[in-house]
C-alpha cells in the first residue's frame, strides 16, 4: 500500500503553534482524542481498519528530517528548544487505537497531550485518502479539474470588478477533509500560480515549505478546551488561554477563535486589552453575517478602528459564499477566507455520484487531565462531548442556551 502521509510537515500549522505554547506551559497535560464520522459514508468505515493500522504504523516510523526542522525554525515565533524537541519526536504507536464495531470505525489518541495532539490532522487524512481511493480515480480527478478551472476562472474574473477598500485574500484550509495529499498539492499550486493575487497561502507546513507560500493558522478548539481543565476557574479559561497565548507569541499569531463557547461569551472575555493585543477574530460556526456584525460592533464599542483589524472566515465556505462575505464587509475591515474541503475534496456531483460526497470526520479533543472538556458551538450538531452534566454545568456558568 502507498502510504498515506510521508511527511511529518504534511499537517496543518496551528498544530505547531498549539504543540509550542502547550509543551512551555502545561506539558504534564494528559489527554483523549477521539475520532467521529458525522455524516454516512458510501460504504462502512470499519472496512478500512486493515489499512488505517497500517497507515499509523508507518506513521509512527516517521520522523523530522534535517532540512524539515531547518524550515520550521525559519518562521520567527517558533523557538529554538521546540525545534529541538522536534528533532527528538517521534509518534507513539501506543498512544492511539484503532478498532471497530459494527459498521462504526473509532480511532481514539490517549496519553500526553504533547505527544498525542499531532495524531489528528494525520488521522483524518489518513481516513479520507483510504476512503477516496476505493472508488473511480480517473474520473474523480477530472470532474475535479473542470471545478477547479471554475474556481480560478471566478477569482480571475474578480480583478474586473470595482474594488472594495479590502482586497480578498483566498487561503487553502483543506488538508483534514482532502481528497488525497497529491490532489491538494496540485490544487494549492493551481490557485498559486494562477490566481496569485488572491491566493494569499496554505495551512499545509510541506505545502507551504515546497511551494513557497505563507503557512497560515493559529489556533484551534482543542487549545482553548484544554484550558477547561488546567485549574484555573472555569468561567477565567478562555482569558487563561488567551493570556498564554499573548506571552507566548508577543504580537505574531494574532487571530483569536471566537467560538469554543460561543461568540457573545467570548467577547465578555474579550476586552479592550485583548482586543488591542490580537490582530482579529476567526469565524468556524453559527450564522457568519451575525458574527461579523458582532465583532464589528465589539470593536466599535472599545473604540478600534476595526479598519486595523481583520476578520477570517473558516466555517464550511465555498468560494461563492466567501465572494458574499466579501461583499459585505470588505469595506470595513480587513478579511481573510479559509476554505477547506470546498476546495480539496469538490470531486464531482454527489447527486449523480454518491460516492464523490465528501466525509464529515473530525478527531476532538474530549478529556484533559481526566476531565471532560467541550465546545459549545454557535453551530447546533458540533458540540462533541459525551458528559451532558458537564455541558449542562458549561452552560450555566457562560449562561449559553441550550
Amino acid at each position: 500500500m502507498n502510504p498515506v502521509i510521508t511527511s511529518l510537515l504534511d499537517t496543518d500549522l496551528y498544530k505547531f503553534t498549539m504543540w509550542q505554547a502547550l509543551l512551555h506551559r502545561h506539558p504534564q497535560t494528559q489527554s483523549e482524542y477521539r475520532f467521529v464520522c458525522r455524516n454516512t459514508p458510501a460504504y462502512p468505515l470499519a472496512e478500512l481498519l486493515p489499512e488505517v493500522n497500517a497507515a499509523l504504523d508507518h506513521l509512527c516510523t516517521l520522523r523530522f528530517t534535517s532540512d524539515e526542522l531547518a524550515y520550521v525554525g525559519s518562521l520567527r515565533y517558533i523557538k529554538s528548544d521546540f525545534v529541538d524537541f522536534l528533532r527528538i519526536f517521534q509518534f507513539q504507536r501506543s498512544f492511539i487505537r484503532a478498532w471497530a464495531e459494527g459498521d462504526q470505525l473509532h480511532i481514539v489518541a490517549q496519553g500526553p497531550q504533547v505527544h498525542v495532539m499531532g495524531f489528528e490532522i494525520f488521522v483524518l487524512a489518513i481516513v479520507n485518502e483510504l476512503y477516496f481511493r476505493r472508488f473511480d480515480a480517473a474520473r474523480a480527478l477530472a470532474s475535479g479539474r473542470e471545478r477547479l478551472a471554475a474556481k480560478v476562472q471566478k477569482l480571475q474574473a474578480l480583478a474586473q470588478q470595482a474594488t472594495l477598500r479590502h482586497p480578498f485574500e483566498l487561503f487553502d484550509f483543506g488538508l483534514r477533509r482532502r481528497y488525497s495529499g497529491a490532489w491538494q498539492r496540485e490544487v494549492v499550486q493551481t490557485f498559486a500560480t494562477e490566481a496569485p493575487q488572491w491566493f494569499k497561502g496554505t495551512s499545509n507546513v510541506l505545502l507551504a515549505r515546497d511551494l513557497n507560500l505563507v503557512p497560515i493558522g493559529t489556533m484551534a478548539h482543542e487549545y482553548l478546551q484544554t484550558y477547561q481543565a488546567l485549574g484555573v476557574r472555569l468561567r477565567d479559561f478562555q482569558k487563561a488561554a488567551l493570556e498564554d497565548w499573548v506571552q507566548e507569541y508577543r504580537g505574531d499569531l494574532g487571530i483569536a477563535l471566537t467560538d469554543t463557547v460561543g461568540m457573545d461569551a467570548f467577547l465578555a472575555d474579550f476586552d479592550l486589552y485583548f482586543a488591542k493585543l490580537f490582530d482579529g477574530l476567526r469565524h468556524d460556526s453559527g450564522d457568519p453575517v451575525a458574527w461579523g456584525e458582532k465583532a464589528l460592533a465589539h470593536y466599535a464599542k472599545l473604540r478600534i478602528d476595526a479598519h486595523t483589524k481583520r476578520l477570517v472566515f473558516s466555517d464550511g465556505l465555498d468560494l461563492e459564499r466567501a465572494l458574499m462575505l466579501y461583499r459585505h464587509f470588505g469595506d470595513r475591515t480587513q478579511l481573510g477566507f479559509g476554505i477547506g474541503t470546498h476546495l480539496t475534496n469538490d470531486m464531482g456531483d454527489p447527486a449523480v455520484a454518491p460516492e464523490m460526497r465528501p466525509l464529515n470526520i473530525v478527531m476532538k479533543l474530549v478529556r484533559a487531565n481526566g476531565q471532560p472538556v467541550a465546545k459549545l458551538s454557535d453551530t447546533p450538531g458540533k458540540t462533541l462531548c459525551d458528559d451532558e452534566t458537564y455541558l449542562a454545568y458549561l452552560r450555566q456558568v457562560f449562561n449559553v442556551a441550550n
